[in-house]
């Protein structure tokens, strides 16, 4: 008998109060920890005015967005079995993915870095990964750096 069509897992989240941005939002749930939404959304919303004041940005969400471009891997590798031997395989990460990785990696350095405040721990992690710094785009770029090291897999990909 054949299955059951399963449901989509992909839930319309709605956008943030403030700025109106469903990106904004997927991070306020990220921080989020035991349903308390107003402490999550107070510590993100404060990170983002303090990371655009000490950059000397008008829009905090404008430092947000060029934070996250910069978070945002481009490839990974998976890994698969062929002939016995286990390879790392290059592939283009895309859509869902990409924004999923980009917060958990941002919300993990944030909550790494130790001796602060969460409030200043988002500020700061905006404000380094804007520049291009930090533990967030540092993880980025060793993703970014085992895909191309494994690039002569690439081939297994296709098959």
């Amino acid at each position: 008998m054949p299955r059951k069509k399963t449901k989509s897992l992909i839930r319309d989240i709605q956008p943030d109060r403030m700025y109106n941005s469903v990106p904004v939002q997927r991070l306020i749930n990220r921080v989020m920890l035991n349903g308390k939404k107003q402490i999550a959304e107070r510590l993100v919303y404060g990170g983002m005015q303090k990371a655009a004041g000490k950059l000397k940005v008008d829009n905090p969400l404008d430092v947000f967005e060029q934070a996250m471009k910069n978070i945002q891997p481009q490839m990974e590798t998976r890994s698969r079995r062929v002939g016995g031997a286990n390879y790392q395989i290059p592939f283009e990460v895309r859509g869902q993915r990409q924004n999923h990785l980009t917060t958990m990696w941002f919300v993990q350095a944030a909550r790494a870095r130790k001796g602060m405040s969460m409030l200043d721990r988002i500020g700061a992690e905006l404000q380094d990964a804007y520049n291009g710094q930090g533990a967030a785009v540092k993880k980025r770029e060793d993703v970014h750096k085992m895909a191309d090291a494994n690039r002569a897999f690439a081939h297994f990909a296709r098959t």
